[in-house]
């Protein structure tokens, strides 16, 4: 009768057989066995495909029988090793591969269960392989150690306990959170994680109605922010945002500063208002910055010496409103002027408008309006060209007498604006544009002038 030999390669030797070199054979099992006892290997998991593991019957260095596994290699991609279906065996395994890939050890075949590092995970693992039957299972027997330093991998911790000034160390062995108790405790921190387009929460646990206190050391200051973006603070919902001293119940400052020539912004949301509120509860809207009105009613403007438009007194009815107004002509292009000295807080730039105006005729067509202007300064010339106009168009209503309001205009720049000077301005009708239907005279009664501010007032 011939040798057989157990799936991991010893030699079981028939009797009667080998003669002359039983010897030899027992040393090479004899070397099997240690290398099932203890032996340490790496192998090398391919990239292109199954690594599958298997032994030479009677021969020592196979991989399989080591009972110390080091898989190395670069990988792509997920990859599997695999061993026959009828070993069985205890492994530790390490998983020294680079890639950051998922390597999987499992039977050849079967439905049984495997073992699998996830990608980047390169712990090591202490593995039983079951080797019976035709779905035979490694099963992962968790490795723990009591002593030294470990990388725990995806344990749960049941209610750890950390001893007052313990702390949990950096890479580095430097404290990095520092954990105090205080006597009877009944309150405490909350770290919630989030879903996708939410933050994650810090918070606080316990009685009904708990803050959470941040506490700089000594004249050490809260910082929010990355120091890559802007810092919001906000509420969570539709929730007022409270900023008080000693939680309202005794004197102290709130002081809001910003750093060199920064702004300071106060903008309230849609048609909300900046309020403030003094100690009898009197409230006051604070002016800021922003986007203001400017009336300029057709008095004010006067025709230009060229192509100017007609000022009239129109009488509706005795003793009704009568009507200052300037006449624009269907057919000819005509043009009113005016000058503005605009505040101090005025942001010099772009302007917009609407012109108010009544038709003359029932006609129903379009009239187009634009505006043009030019800034001057001290010791400027005011023999100067006006910027280039931006244009409005307004359909006749068909009512002689009845009021219209263009839309707001687009952007007119200003040329050379700046703060402190005089601006002046040129309203015309661009009767010559083939777009202006319009056929009756246009009758402006005034027109508002939309500007910026980037001042709360002009000191």
């Amino acid at each position: 009768m011939a040798s057989t030999y157990t799936p991991l390669g010893v030699e079981k030797m028939a009797t009667g057989e080998n003669a002359g070199t039983w010897g030899t054979k027992t040393n090479t099992n004899l070397e099997i066995v240690e290398q099932i006892a203890g032996g340490y290997t790496t192998q090398a998991v391919s990239d292109s495909g199954d690594t599958d593991l298997s032994v030479s019957d009677g021969s020592t260095g196979a991989t399989l029988a080591h009972r110390v596994i080091d898989f190395t290699g670069a990988l792509t991609g997920s990859r599997n090793v695999t061993i026959p279906i009828d070993v069985q065996q205890i492994y530790a395994v390490k998983n020294s591969t680079t890639g950051s890939q998922a390597v999987t050890f499992k039977y050849v075949s079967g439905t049984g269960s495997s073992v699998a590092w996830t990608a980047g995970d390169t712990s090591s693992k202490l593995i039983y392989g079951v080797g019976s039957g035709s779905n035979p299972n490694l099963v992962d027997l968790g490795m723990a150690t009591l002593t030294g330093t470990q990388t725990l991998t995806n344990k749960t911790l049941t209610a750890p306990v950390i001893a007052d000034a313990g702390y949990i160390a950096d890479a580095n062995g430097a404290e990095q959170i520092i954990f105090q108790t205080t006597t009877s405790a009944v309150n405490e921190l909350e770290v919630t994680n989030a879903a996708t387009g939410n933050p994650p929460i810090l918070g606080a646990s316990g009685e009904a109605n708990v803050g959470v206190h941040i506490k700089p050391k000594g004249t050490g200051e809260t910082i929010v922010g990355s120091g890559a973006a802007s810092a919001t603070l906000t509420t969570s919902g539709a929730y007022d945002l409270i900023l008080d001293t000693n939680a309202g119940s005794s004197s102290g400052t709130i002081t809001i500063t910003d750093a060199a020539d920064g702004d300071i912004t106060i903008a309230p949301n849609g048609s909300g208002v900046a309020k403030a509120v003094d100690a009898a509860d009197a409230t006051g809207a604070i002016k800021i910055a922003g986007k203001e009105t400017m009336w300029i009613p057709a008095t004010a403007m006067y025709g230009a010496s060229t192509n100017g438009a007609d000022a009239q007194q129109v009488e509706t009815t005795a003793t009704r409103p009568d009507m200052n107004v300037l006449d624009f002509d269907a057919s000819t292009a005509e043009y009113a002027q005016f000058s503005v000295g605009f505040p101090k807080s005025w942001a010099a730039g772009t302007v917009t408008y609407q012109v108010f105006w009544t038709p003359s005729s029932t006609n129903t067509g379009d009239c187009i309006f634009g505006l043009q202007g030019v800034s001057c300064g001290d010791s400027d010339t005011i023999d100067v060209v006006y910027g280039t106009g931006v244009e409005v168009t307004d359909a006749g209503i068909g009512t002689v007498e009845d009021q219209q309001i263009t839309a707001e205009s687009g952007a007119v720049t200003i040329t050379a604006a700046a703060a402190g000077e005089q601006v002046y301005f040129q309203l015309y009708r661009d009767a010559a544009d083939g777009s202006d239907t319009f056929t009756g005279d246009a009758r402006v009664l005034g027109m508002r002038l939309f500007f910026t501010t980037d001042l709360a007032n002009d000191a």
